[in-house]
């Protein structure tokens, strides 16, 4: 029961401060700025990790769990809990979000640039997936995460990705932080290349470790 209540604590945690964020953003006219946005998803993943590494993993992400099931590196009997727990977290926050700034049309959602086409947004969301994968698989010992290093690591990667692709795709990389804000902005028209992009990312991440390590990593 720990580790579901430790990815629901720290999905909430990443929700509310990244969207939070970009709604702050949003509703205050930049005072934030996108800087300020990218560096506040990256300390909060790095902050978590840091908090729930050791109970659960700290996945924080469905595309995260998923892959770490088709490395065999986590029971698939619990990939459903997982999620659950990620997904009341991540809903909780919006719901959060949406009552303590209701002038807010966003709320932190993904959706691409305007004038960049879908299909690219989704190969984007693609290939930052499987960079973060490729670092989590990398730092991470069966499904936990290390410690200090992977900390710095993925947060330090969820920074570098959201402030040199966050203006095209707003840089998800996890499909129920993109779900959950769109619950509550009735918006759902991208949300395939949001859930489906991250997932595909990150178990071919998985795959290509077996490129890179000796010993059986996957």
């Amino acid at each position: 029961m720990k580790q579901y209540i430790s990815e629901t604590i720290g999905t909430f945690a990443l929700i509310f401060c990244g969207c939070g964020a970009m709604t702050i953003n949003e509703i205050t006219n930049g005072s934030i700025s996108h800087v300020g946005v990218a560096t506040t998803w990256g300390l909060i993943v790095m902050a978590m990790i840091y908090a729930f590494g050791e109970t659960s993993g700290a996945h924080f992400n469905p595309a995260v769990t998923i892959a770490f099931a088709f490395a065999k590196k986590f029971s698939w009997n619990e990939v459903p809990k997982y999620i659950l727990a990620q997904s009341i977290g991540a809903i909780f926050a919006a719901f959060l979000l949406w009552f303590l700034f209701p002038e807010s049309q966003f709320l932190g959602e993904t959706t691409p640039a305007d004038g960049f086409p879908p299909y690219k947004a989704a190969i984007l969301e693609f290939i930052l997936t499987f960079f973060l994968m490729v670092v989590v698989i990398n730092v991470s010992t069966g499904s936990k995460e290390i410690g200090t290093m992977a900390a710095i690591a993925v947060g330090g990667l969820v920074l570098l990705e959201a402030m040199f692709a966050g203006p095209m795709t707003k840089a998800s990389m996890n499909p129920i932080r993109s779900i959950a804000p769109a619950l509550f902005t009735g918006n759902f028209q991208y949300l395939w290349l949001y859930i489906t992009a991250p997932i595909l990312g990150a178990i071919i991440a998985v795959s290509s470790c077996k490129l890179v390590k000796y010993n059986n990593c996957c």
